[in-house]
């Protein structure tokens, strides 16, 4: 196939998920009122009106119908497919009747497992050896690689649960994160990942048109849950395969925003002598409201600072490491200064607001 049509191609698997998304979001909301999936106002939460909280049903339909109808299918992908299932029916039934914490982390296991029967593993990872040139040595992760591959979409999975706080705010890192990878993907040649980063764009995006504030739908923890899942899941496929640091790197710099927040939350409840599954309103988005953003400026401004950590991910894969540092840094600074609140613009909005 010539580059053009390739390029054709991967256009197509993205407008695809769009227009699925865009068709099934609406079928999901009124699945969410028929089944009693309903996200109503009070205690953390910052919407004024019930709203129908099942709309991950419609992202995991756009993608995988996209995916079927362009013919991109292998025995990892048949494996990425039964895990998110897996994941999409757990998320629904904690959207309808509200699974405890430690029943949803069992299935989260249970799921990033199955792949590894689909030959989904961090087998080496190769580190960079300074001398009269760069070079690289591998080092075999055996039987450690099958736990961290569990370990690592695990995490992600929990890592875009904790952003889908505010309208769009999920759906948004995800479509970014998508096409950043889809980027990398390219970029290394891997034509299988790059069609389903993009039908992740595609389905992230649909669905974004109904989620971005005022939402009328929430996708719930069957959509921020599928789309960790296949983000995780995609990263040990592709763009892990080129066994490097920055393979692993990458993924984590894509979602650096959500990560460090997930992070912070970890501590600050470790802290305070709480589980880190108790829920609180110490997030980013939470300070940034309290400081008095409004939902579309805090949205807005997470989305910028999630695009600069893939921007930084990107300059580091170009070998600009110098300013891909120093993006990291300006950018991780504001992060801890939102989330230790001690900032002067928050303090002049918060100001304003008051009055």
């Amino acid at each position: 196939m010539t580059s053009g049509g390739k390029d054709m191609t991967f256009v197509l698997t993205f407008v695809i998920a769009l227009i699925i998304a865009v068709i099934a979001t609406p079928l999901s909301m009124k699945l969410g009122r028929r089944w009693g999936a309903i996200d109503y106002p009070g205690g953390r939460r910052v919407h004024k009106t019930p709203i129908p909280r099942i709309g991950g049903i419609a992202i995991y339909a756009a993608f995988w119908i996209a995916v079927i109808i362009m013919g991109i299918w292998d025995r990892q992908i048949w494996g990425l497919f039964f895990g998110s299932t897996i994941i999409v029916i757990v998320g629904v039934v904690d959207d309808i009747f509200d699974l405890r914490p430690m029943v949803k982390l069992v299935w989260q296991i249970i799921a990033a497992a199955l792949l590894l029967f689909f030959g989904f593993s961090m087998s080496q990872i190769s580190l960079p050896i300074i001398g009269m040139k760069l070079d690289f040595a591998s080092i075999g992760l055996g039987w450690l690689g099958l736990v961290l591959a569990v370990f690592w979409i695990v995490g992600l999975v929990n890592t875009v649960n904790i952003s889908d706080g505010l309208d769009g705010l999920a759906a948004g890192i995800c479509f970014e994160a998508a096409l950043l990878l889809c980027w990398s993907a390219i970029r290394i040649n891997e034509v299988t990942e790059a069609h389903l980063t993009l039908a992740l764009a595609g389905a992230a995006l649909g669905f974004l048109f109904f989620n971005f504030h005022p939402a009328r739908v929430f996708m719930g923890d069957s959509g921020s849950m599928f789309l960790g899942y296949i983000i995780g899941g995609i990263s040990i496929m592709g763009l892990l395969k080129t066994a490097t640091v920055l393979g692993l790197v990458f993924p984590l710099l894509v979602l650096g925003m959500p990560l460090t927040d997930m992070t912070f939350a970890i501590i600050r409840r470790k802290l305070r002598g709480h589980s880190i599954a108790t829920a609180d309103r110490g997030h980013l988005h939470h300070r940034l409201l309290d400081a008095g953003f409004s939902q579309p400026q805090a949205v807005l401004l997470l989305y910028a600072m999630s695009g600069c950590f893939g921007m930084a991910a990107v300059l580091g894969a170009l070998g600009s490491w110098v300013w891909a540092a120093a993006l990291l840094s300006a950018d991780f600074a504001l992060l801890v200064i939102i989330l230790m609140r001690r900032t002067a613009l928050l303090s002049v909005m918060s100001r304003k607001h008051s009055k």
